[in-house]
């Protein structure tokens, strides 16, 4: 054996095999989904991992959806911001005034070279988050909408129509007292009490919310909550807190549990719901459509787009960059969106991913689950196209505040309104102010 010939071989070989394999580019991703939700995600992130070898996508939870804005923000203030953040569809306007703090969505997957059609985007969810120019600013990820939930059983016990749910408000109060003689303690309730009673409402009757296309044409935008329509919606929920047929749980979800739980027979709120009933509820669960007005012209009209999207943070590598594409891609695949739609309750946000859910049975065997798909692919007007208001978190918590008010009979429907427009005016005012200044 010539051992001066192998010997540089065998080194090399050596060599070669002692090199570290290529690590994997890891990312954060910051969201804000807990209990069963919480397993979705990290059931996302774990598909997405399994999916390929190249990359790695850990997901934390942050708290709440405010909670989790908050932290995103300091984190990017101090330098250490994650490469995903889920931000709730109240913190949109904010997100796009943050110059050099996010990378669009068309932007990310330009600069990995990723292919992206928007054009396979549910128009309804997409636009929400495309700027004017037709950029996609987030990519749309956990998308409800407002829906009528309904207890099935109670409706039984009562002498009510499980197959003819209330469709207006008026129906809604007669259901009400129907549960209420039957012993029902909790008749009707709701969650997220500004989303689903003044914006989506808004939107139902095709009616403003805030003036200028309700935030989307200018930062001058005010509220439009006085209207005679509001006033009388408003007056209409008091006297039935008065009569024990409303009972309000407090903020945000927290009448989710309620409704779950059985303690309350009818709720207004995400469709994101339908999740937890399926899992969790010992009865059987009916969606409809958000109530309506039926004397009032043009509604129904559609509703507007809940929950949260995904922005990209600004200043990561490009190898991060690419890292965060590839996840996007892989949230936006069809297959995977529609299982995530039947699982929990969101809107699928491509097109084909409703295609595969409706062709696969799944409507026709879980009958509800297609309200909000058909209330939000409506067509839009300008009126109901959604809602986009900066300091919108702090607005939605000044309504709670004085919706709160009203409940407890010590303002007056009308006044309670009027409060919170003026106090609602005076954050879009300041958030007018700072981003002209930006400007």
């Amino acid at each position: 054996m010539n051992r001066r010939f192998f010997a540089p071989a065998l080194l090399a070989v050596a060599a070669a095999t002692a090199l570290p394999a290529q690590a994997q580019t890891e990312i954060q991703w910051w969201h804000a989904m807990s209990g069963q939700l919480g397993e979705w995600v990290n059931g996302l992130a774990a598909g997405f991992n399994a999916s390929q070898k190249d990359y790695k996508v850990t997901a934390v939870f942050k708290g709440t959806y405010p909670e989790t804005l908050t932290a995103g923000i300091a984190a990017f203030r101090a330098g250490n911001a994650p490469h995903v953040l889920q931000v709730f569809e109240v913190g949109t306007a904010n997100m796009m005034a943050s110059k050099g703090a996010i990378v669009p969505v068309t932007e990310v997957m330009r600069q990995a070279g990723v292919k992206f059609d928007l054009n396979a985007y549910v128009p309804a969810v997409a636009g929400y988050y495309t700027a004017s120019n037709g950029q996609m600013l987030s990519l749309p990820f956990n998308s409800s909408t407002t829906v009528f939930h309904f207890n099935k059983d109670a409706f039984k016990a009562a002498g009510l129509s499980v197959d003819q749910p209330p469709k207006t408000w008026p129906e809604v109060a007669l259901a009400a007292a129907k549960l209420k003689a039957s012993g029902h303690k909790c008749p009707f309730t709701t969650s997220w009490q500004s989303w689903t009673q003044l914006e989506s409402f808004s939107a139902w009757h095709n009616v403003e919310y805030a003036t200028k296309r309700n935030g989307f044409n200018g930062l001058d935008t005010r509220m439009a909550i006085t209207t005679p329509l509001h006033v009388r919606h408003i007056e209409n929920l008091a006297n039935m807190a008065q009569q024990g047929l409303f009972v309000y749980k407090g903020r945000n979800n927290s009448a989710d549990a309620t409704f779950v739980s059985g303690e309350c027979a009818m709720t207004t709120g995400s469709s994101a719901l339908y999740g937890a009933v399926k899992r969790n509820a010992k009865f059987a669960g009916g969606i409809s459509t958000l109530p309506f007005y039926p004397d009032v012209q043009g509604a129904p009209q559609n509703t507007v787009i809940g929950g949260a999207s995904l922005w990209a943070m600004a200043g990561k590598k490009p190898e991060e960059i690419k890292a965060v594409a590839a996840f996007f891609k892989y949230l936006s695949d069809p297959q995977v969106q529609a299982k995530s739609h039947q699982e929990t309750g969101y809107l699928p946000i491509t097109a084909e991913a409703f295609t595969i859910t409706e062709k696969s049975g799944f409507y026709k065997n879980n009958p509800g689950t297609d309200v909000s798909v058909t209330q939000m692919i409506r067509k839009t007007t300008d009126k109901s196209r959604g809602v986009r208001l900066g300091n919108f978190l702090q607005i939605r918590t000044i309504i709670d505040e004085e919706l709160e008010q009203v409940w407890a009979g010590k303002k007056p429907a009308r006044q309670g309104l009027e409060d919170a427009k003026r106090r609602a005016d005076v954050e879009l005012e300041k958030f007018e102010k700072a981003n002209k200044t930006k400007s």
